[in-house]
This record gives structure tokens, sequence and C-alpha cells, in this order.
């Protein structure tokens, strides 16, 4: 228990809680100018919130631009409240991810961690549809401190998304400024010296409430289970809301994060592929070691609500991101004999700006009897991301005995910029021909072109694709009030510049389409909701390696990911919230194919042996609803996964077999204002790799057993 306590920062983390338990003991009357609650929202402007429900679910989602109840989006969709966010202390989207079905973290530094789903990344996210690169190694995930929600969406969504892999679409809502004061704030304390706070204030600034504003705030300072390695985060997100009629409502948001860390990139293994039996703190990198980036966000909303229900929306969010980086890490196999093993240091520095932009409008009209709805809509986006980056030898290391090195002077060579712009127009159909069957169709028209330019010598290469379609095919069959079966065909496509044929010309854009059915429920009106879905991902058109040009590539790759995904959240009986999922995922190549690198696959092989076939989440809440025992819940859950692994060559392999994690939490509400939370992660401390990569570097242990205890205050 001494590691809990930390004593870097212990006064700070002391003022902090004592500050919050006045709060709750006192109330805001005394407090009100410096106590920052959590805010209960009445649903007054924003068409979704879940801040201020005790609950595990949503009734509305607004993934699909519309805010439809998960019944009515033929997809997989999971949606983690805020409520969930909280309860499990999580901080980065990774956190949050996490918890949908068959999302798997490819672990690094928090932060920096990279999102996979049915066997693909998620390579950008989302604040309220507008979406930006989201570059693992860059560090780019928000901190969800400023969010209601995340919403997950898995499979192929090229309608609204245009390119990409087919993995889905991470979407976090923003928290929204409220015409009623409130204000919360709220302080924690763990394992390996972590402290965080988050503080939130929103108030009218008017008598009338119509124009609004919000202030989010948070701070998290940790060092890590790893010699040496550490994190620091800071976040600030501010809003203002004005209702320029009672149906339109303008919003300015401005968002700034930056992290500072010591990184480290995981541990090598064996020339055979056995992971090495060191202790879960070994640091493979030097003292030096750092990571630090800044990201800032602005974004424009302006939205109407027609008097048939119906909404027409434009929006606009500019990023602009800095990353300074340069770390040690291994870049050999440990020789068996000495433990020894190649050190590589690589820097970067990298700017990138974004833009992208959404105009749309959807509108229910009445047609046989029945209500429909069309949606049409426009969007833009273009990306300016430039690199400098340098590599250099450093020397060797030990993986029984770290020792430090000097720190090299690395050239930033060579430099490069890449300027990708996508335009699309898009338009969805909902037909309901009975009042029990929607038909869903829809359709994207894309102009996509890349400049990529080598800075230091001015050569530029270009990509263009024109006038490429998207399709999107939906249907839901009401089978009870609460049970519905959906069945979907989508579609998305992802450009490869950079592949030539032999011809000079750019490879064929990838395209993913995917075929899913399933079953969804809704149930105590929309507090338990239920789904099954079974799906077919199949990856055409892949750049390999011409096997008669050997310099060059052709479009004959072919993949396929299927499984069943099944999710249950919300509300089981009073005071008892709950999700739960199991995902079974198969992924393998089509055919046998050589990569541009000179890697084989065969058909039959896995093509993301880095998720599991197996995956179980669950994590479940129980308030007492006896007058004895009022205030008081038990909470716990559990991650279990099979067998997952990383291909080094045809003989070689590094596996992690299956593992299983519990946790357990306690709490107690003093009051309306004041709750305190206990939390042991990894209660049994089960030794485990969470990621397994190759033989040099990327193979990360998973978290030992760890405790954390919060402490929250708010206005009600």
């Amino acid at each position: 228990m001494m590691e809990f306590f930390g004593d870097v920062r212990r006064d700070r983390c002391v003022l902090l809680l004592t500050t919050t338990i006045l709060a709750g003991m006192y109330g805001t009357a005394a407090m009100a100018q410096t106590v920052l609650p959590t805010i209960e929202v009445q649903g007054e402007r924003s068409a979704v919130q879940t801040e201020g429900v005790d609950s595990y679910t949503t009734p509305r989602t607004t993934i699909g631009k519309d805010a439809l109840t998960l019944k009515e989006i033929p997809q997989s969709v999971s949606v983690v409240t805020r409520q969930r966010i909280e309860d499990q202390n999580m901080i980065a989207l990774e956190d949050a991810a996490r918890a949908a079905p068959g999302v798997v973290i490819f672990q690094n530094d928090r932060g920096r961690s990279s999102i996979f789903s049915r066997g693909y990344e998620f390579q950008m996210f989302s604040i309220d549809g507008l979406p930006a690169p989201m570059n693992s190694i860059y560090g780019t995930q928000p901190d969800l401190a400023p969010f209601d929600r995340v919403e997950i969406l898995r499979g192929a969504a090229g309608l609204f998304a245009g390119t990409g892999e087919p993995s889905g679409t991470l979407n976090v809502a923003r928290k929204r400024a409220q015409s009623k004061f409130g204000a919360s704030v709220n302080g924690t304390i763990g394992s390996w010296n972590t402290y965080r706070t988050e503080a939130d204030i929103t108030a009218p600034l008017t008598q009338s409430g119509n124009v609004r504003a919000r202030a989010v705030g948070a701070f998290t300072d940790n060092d890590s289970f790893v010699n040496k390695a550490d994190n620091q985060s800071k976040v600030g997100y501010g809003t203002v809301e004005v209702d320029l009629t009672p149906q339109t409502t303008m919003s300015l948001v401005a968002m700034h994060q930056d992290r500072d860390m010591v990184p480290q990139n995981g541990l090598p293994t064996f020339a055979n592929g056995a992971l090495p039996d060191v202790s879960r703190s070994t640091f493979s990198g030097r003292s030096w070691n750092y990571f630090k980036n800044r990201v800032d966000d602005y974004l424009a909303e302006f939205e109407h609500r027609f008097d048939n229900g119906g909404h027409a929306k434009a929006g606009i969010r500019y990023s602009d991101r800095f990353v300074d980086f340069k770390y040690a890490y291994g870049s050999s196999a440990i020789n068996a004999a000495t433990g020894n093993y190649n050190s590589t240091v690589l820097a970067r520095q990298y700017w990138e700006k974004s833009l992208s932009a959404d105009a749309h409008v959807s509108t229910p009209f009445a047609m046989i009897g029945q209500t429909h709805n069309f949606m049409l809509g426009v969007d833009y986006r273009r990306f300016d991301q430039k690199l400098y980056q340098g590599t250099a030898s450093n020397g060797t290391n030990n993986i029984y005995n770290p020792t430090d090195s000097a720190e090299p002077s690395i050239a930033l060579t060579p430099q490069t910029q890449v300027k990708p712009q996508l335009t699309g127009l898009y338009s969805q159909l909902r037909f309901k021909p009975v009042e029990a069957i929607t038909t869903i169709i829809g359709g994207r028209m894309s102009w996509y072109e890349q400049d990529t330019t080598t800075l230091t010598t001015g050569a530029v290469a270009s990509v263009k694709d024109n006038g490429k379609v998207t399709p999107y095919f939906g249907l839901i069959v009401d089978l009870t009030s609460n049970v519905s079966a959906y069945g979907i065909y989508t579609e998305i496509f992802q450009p490869q510049p950079g592949s030539l044929t032999v011809n000079g010309d750019n490879v064929d854009p990838r395209t993913g389409e995917q075929y899913e059915a399933g079953l969804k429920g809704s149930f105590f009106g929309g507090a338990l909701n239920t789904s099954l879905g079974f799906f077919i991902t199949r990856d055409k058109n892949r750049a390999v390696r011409d096997l008669t040009n050997t310099a060059y590539v052709v479009a004959s790759g072919e993949v396929e990911v299927s499984g069943i995904e099944a999710e249950i959240s919300g509300q089981l009986s009073p005071g008892w919230q709950v999700q739960a999922s199991y995902a079974y995922t198969d992924s393998q190549y089509l055919n046998t194919v050589t990569s541009s690198t000179g890697t084989t696959y065969t058909a039959g092989q896995s093509f993301s042996p880095g998720t599991p076939r197996h995956s179980f989440n669950v994590w479940s809440k129980y308030e007492f609803q006896d007058p004895k025992w009022q205030g008081l819940h038990v909470a716990g859950g559990a991650r279990v996964q099979s067998e997952i692994s990383a291909l080094v060559s045809s003989t070689v392999q590094i596996i992690q077999p299956a593992f299983a994690v519990f946790d357990a939490q306690v709490g107690y509400k003093f009051n309306k204002n004041l709750e305190a939370t206990f939390t042991v992660n990894n209660i049994f401390d089960e030794i485990y790799f969470t990621r397994v990569g190759s033989v040099s570097t990327f193979n990360f242990y998973g978290e030992p057993r760890s405790y954390w205890l919060k402490v929250a205050a708010k206005t009600q």
C-alpha cells in the first residue's frame, strides 16, 4: 500500500480533497465561488445528454447525424455514458473504447495507444460529428473531461466518413452549456503517484438563459509501474451557446490539451518469440526520453430546429497540433546468452492543421399514412501534415540490468508534407412502407486528392479519386414493441497513395464492404438496451507485391473479418446498472500474397492476430435500496480474452495466452453533494502482456494491482 500514497505531490492533493469534502458537507451556499459540480441535465437544447442521469445507456445517440434510438440504427453501436466514465475513472478515449464489444486497445503510453475494431485501427475521431486524424504515435487522443459520452459505431461507415478503415466511427459528444447554474469538482489519488483534478462550471449569462457558458478543466499527473515512465496532461474547455431564436442555437467552442511524458515503447523478446521473464517495472528506454504535444480545437455550430421535428445543422472544426519527441527503444531481439539487445533512437517533430466542416438538413415527411425522413448533406475536410524525423543507433541495453546512455543529437531528415483533401455529398432516405418496417437507402459521392511533398527536394507525388460512390442499404423490422431485427450493407474506401503499379499509376483504393444482421431490444422505456449482431467484412484491392515486377504492387490482396458481437447496457432493476459484452472475431487472408516489404501471408492465416478471437467485458454497479444502506454502492467488473499473438515469421510467433482481470469498487454518497469511491483494479494481480508486437519492441505488460480513491462534490 505504500506506493498508493506517493509523497511528491501529496500536499496539493490533500488540499484538493479537503476542499471537495467541505463542499459536500456544507453545500454550495458557502462555497458557490469555488466549488464546481456535475450538472443534472434536463435535455434543454442538445438532442442527447447523459450526464446527471445515473444510467449506463441512453435512449438516443447522435452518431448518425440525427438523434436516433439504438434500435433505429441498423449497425452495432455502443454508448459509454458520463456515469460510466465517472464510475470507472476513465481518463482517455482508449479507456472508454475498451468497453465496447470487440474493441481492442493496442497498448502504449496513455493517450498514445491504438484503438482497433474488427481487426482495423480507428484513424480518426469526431467531436460532435466533425472528424480529425487520430495518429496514435502522436498522442492526440482526447481527455474525457469535456465530454458527455463516447459513441462507438463498429464496421464500415462510408456514408458519413467517405474514406477510412472499415473499423467504424468514434464520436465524442461535448458537454453543453446549461441555462441553470451547476458546478462540480473531483479529485483522485492512486497508485504510482497518480493525482487527477477535474473542475466543471456552467451558468446562464442572461436572466432568461438564452446565453450561457460552460468551462471544464482537468489536470493529471502520474508516474507508472514502469520505472522512469511518467505522464502529465492538462485540459481546458470552454463553450458559449446563444439562442438566436427559440428554435435556433449557435455554439462556439475552444479546447486545449497538452501532454508531457517520459515514454516507453514496451519490451523486446528473444529471437524465438519467447517473452522475457523480467519485472513489470523494466524500462527499455533512456532517462532522457521525452514526448511533448499540444492540441488546440476550435468549433462553431449552428442549428435550427423545424416545427415538424426536423433540423438544419452546420458545423466547422479547426485543429492545430504540434508534437516533439525523442526516445530510445529496443531494435533487436534479446541475446539469450548475454541479455543484451540493440537500442535505437527515434526523433520527430510533427505539425498538423486540420479543417472539417459539415452541413446537412434532415426532415420528416408524411406519405401513404406513415412518417418517413430524408437527409441531405455536404462535408469537407482538409489536413496539412508536416513531419521532420531522424533515427540513430544507441548502442546496446540489457534486459536484466538496464542502463542509461548519453542523449544523441539527431538530424531531422527526411522531411515530408502531406495534404489530403476530401469533399463529399451524401443523402439518406428512411422510408416506412408499413409501421413495422423501415428501409434505409443512402449514398455518397466523394472527391479525394492528396499531395505528398518531399521538402528536401521539392518532389511532389499526387493521387486523386474523383466521383467515388459509396452505397448504404439497411432494413429494420419491428418484431415486437421491444425487439427489432436488422440487416445492412455498407462500404468504405481507402486510397493507397505511394503504391505504384508497373505502369506508374497509383493502385486503386481499397474497398471495405460489410454485411451485418442482428437483433436489438429496448426495454423499460429505454432504460435497458440489448444487441446481438453477426457481421462479415471484406477488404479488397489491398496493395501487395507484384511478383512479376517486384519493385511495384498490384491490388490483389483480400482479407475477411467475421464474427459475433453481443451487448447489454442499462438498468436491470432499481439501483442496478450493467454494461456487459461478448465478441467473437475471426480474421483471415483470403489469398496468399506477398507484402511490399517481402513478407508472405498465406490464405487462411490470421490477418489481425493481436485481436483475440473471444473477448468478454462486464462492469456492474448496485446502489442499495434499503434505507438502512442508503448511499452505499458496490461495483465490479472483469475483462477476459483469449490468446493473442504477433507473427514474426513463418516459424516464429509471440504469444500471450488467455487471461482474465477483475476489478472491484465500493462507494458512499454522504449526501446529495458529496460522494467517495475506492476502486481496486486487477484484484488478483494477474501478470500478463496486454499487447505483443515484435521481437524488438511493442510488448507491454498489463497494469499490476492498483488502488484509486476518488472524492467528488457537486451542486444540485
